[in-house]
């Protein structure tokens, strides 16, 4: 039996009524109250989430910007220190290896926050690609981030802390050595709900005191710690891709809808451009698309798509989301079937039931 790894805020969630599951090799809450209460807290108030089970990789060294500029496909030469920029890893067919976050903390020195489950893959993709002054660090185990996610979640913060000014960091910037309950993290203006929030970059032995310094402070604003399950049904309403479900080996960031993130007019030649320019010119042959069902039933992952009596693809995503209150997912299909109001069928247990395509993101916030 394999021993599933653990975070460390691992001891602290039956305080709090987590319910764990087995999430990618890693032993995580699934929901602490509830998933739809712990959504709408999101949505309305701010959540707070454990996600320290994200990878976090160092490069540093003279080399390490054109490093970079050749293993990612977003232009790393734009970001600012103080900055971070959202990019793709690819193999030389334009498959993914990873989506990752990519902060510039100084000159010559560079974090890349990547997937729980791509960590050690990620790791091993870098080195083998890495040449001249290049120094390449995966500090996961050193790191704990939390997220605190939601409308109020800047206000909940200034409880804490009120002398750090919030306003000034923007949206994919952040602040480092600032600190929160007393303790020294680096805070960024990102996330994965499509709400404003921050996610909090700490010293793995300080992730306890300050889950529970922000969840104290939060409490009379109804924030509410929250497991795997809302930050699913969020991110999904929001369109943002998962690895290993809108994102793979198989499936490009042009398919994947990401497209904003690769930049194959940039001077530097990075893995799997020629291949990506290629689909860009041609148009990508598949594409993800939104849809909603007109029958009862809800497209879950792996549910086959069809049109016109043909397979066209499958859902990657589904649910009924809690906000809308419809039955949606997100499904990688044929391009040609991807005009918003295309019928189309989702086969659900033998049955095919009447959906169409609509607009993605699903939820955008106001």
């Amino acid at each position: 039996m394999t021993l599933l790894k653990q975070t460390p805020l691992y001891e602290v969630y039956k305080q709090y009524g987590g319910k764990t599951i087995d999430f990618g090799g890693w032993d995580l809450p699934v929901q602490f109250s509830g998933i739809k209460q712990e959504h709408e807290a999101v949505r309305t108030k701010a959540g707070l989430f454990d996600v320290s089970h994200m990878g976090e990789i160092e490069v540093k060294g003279n080399d390490s910007l054109a490093f970079l500029q050749k293993m990612l496909t977003n232009d790393i030469g734009k970001i600012n220190i103080g900055a971070a920029q959202y990019s793709a890893m690819c193999y030389e067919n334009g498959g993914t290896v990873d989506d990752l976050l990519t902060y510039k903390l100084a000159e010559h020195h560079y974090l890349l926050v990547v997937n729980a489950s791509n960590i050690e893959k990620d790791f091993e993709w870098l080195q083998k690609h890495a040449s001249g002054d290049v120094l390449l660090t995966n500090l996961s185990q050193d790191f704990a981030q939390l997220a605190l996610q939601g409308p109020l979640a800047e206000e909940v913060l200034r409880k804490i802390n009120p002398s750090i000014d919030y306003a000034s960091i923007k949206y994919f910037h952040f602040q480092n050595k600032v600190n929160v309950a007393g303790k020294e993290v680096l805070l960024s203006r990102t996330g994965y709900t499509g709400e404003d929030g921050f996610e909090i970059y700490c010293k793995s032995e300080d992730a306890i005191d300050l889950w529970s310094e922000i969840l104290t402070a939060g409490e009379p604003l109804g924030v509410l710690p929250c497991g795997l399950g809302a930050r699913d049904t969020l991110r999904f309403e929001a369109a943002l891709a998962l690895y290993g479900q809108e994102l793979s080996a198989d499936i490009s960031p042009l398919e994947a809808g990401i497209g904003f993130a690769v930049k194959v007019n940039k001077e530097a030649d990075f893995i799997g451009k020629e291949a990506l320019m290629k689909q860009k010119e041609e148009g990508p042959i598949r594409k993800l698309a939104g849809i909603e069902m007109v029958d009862r039933g809800i497209p879950r992952h792996g549910y086959k798509v069809y049109a016109n009596g043909l397979c066209i693809g499958e859902v990657t995503t589904g649910t009924q989301s809690p906000t809308l209150k419809k039955n949606i997912g997100l499904a990688l299909i044929q391009s040609d079937y991807a005009a918003i109001d295309t019928e189309v069928e989702v086969e659900i247990r033998g049955k095919y039931l009447k959906a169409k395509v609509t607009k993605i993101p699903f939820y955008k916030r106001k």
